[in-house]
């Protein structure tokens, strides 16, 4: 592959890790709740609204709101509106102290020795998602001409069409492109209806999904990854 390009959410970092510190923050009697569980149905309840707020027919606070409080409605737990606005405020504070998986870090190194064009596409607000790809690091090795967030570029994943404006941007050969990222349905399904390659970072151990679209790899772990960047990346 001569170009790799990345999901930042749960991809590059875990983002499990300051949804929980935010959750046991507000929520520290409710410390015998799966939290990983919890945090995946809020990923779930998100992508739901989240083209929506793409849209802007539903605000980022009602999108945040929402997906914390139907999460927890799923496992029993009754919060306030109040609640889930303070705890999205934790949750973003916590989000600037996000830090790459080891693993990671090494991954990038030797893609830049390698010479491989390195970019991203996230979904998300724009400024939002600039500020974790700045508290990441990841301009190190990627140029910020090379990073594509929807709120910017005027689609997302899982249409074709963010992952086409990147390849018209960066003039990629498809056959010579691959994606990676945690979700299936936008990273995966969306990357191979672009007729790129599509490496699925299944670390949180998802079901396959009943599709007719497949990854060409799936890796259970960062180090997974790093590994078979040996091989074939």
């Amino acid at each position: 592959m001569d170009a790799v390009i990345f999901d930042v959410d749960d991809t590059l970092y875990d983002q499990l890790q300051p949804f929980k510190k935010a959750f046991l923050f507000h929520f520290k009697h409710l410390s015998d709740v799966p939290i990983e569980k919890l945090y995946l149905s809020s990923r779930k309840h998100s992508d739901r609204l989240f083209h929506k707020s793409e849209a802007g027919t539903v605000s980022l606070l009602e999108l945040h709101t929402y997906r914390i409080m139907a999460a927890c409605e799923e496992f029993g737990i009754d919060i306030k509106y109040e609640e889930a606005v303070k705890f999205q405020k934790t949750y973003e504070k916590e989000q600037k102290k996000i830090a790459p998986f080891p693993e990671i870090i090494t991954l990038l190194e030797r893609l830049c020795q390698r010479n491989k064009q390195l970019a991203i596409l996230s979904n998300g607000p724009h400024q939002h998602q600039l500020m974790k790809v700045r508290q990441l690091g990841l301009t190190k090795w990627i140029p910020a001409e090379n990073i594509f967030i929807s709120g910017a570029i005027g689609c997302a994943k899982p249409d074709p069409a963010a992952f086409l404006y990147v390849e018209k941007k960066l003039q990629l050969k498809k056959e010579k492109a691959v994606y990676i990222g945690d979700s299936f349905e936008n990273d995966v399904i969306g990357a191979k209806q672009a007729g790129w390659k599509a490496i699925w970072m299944n670390h949180r151990k998802r079901d396959m999904p009943d599709s007719r679209v497949f990854p060409d790899k799936i890796v259970y772990s960062p180090r997974e990854l790093l590994d078979l960047a040996d091989f074939c990346l």
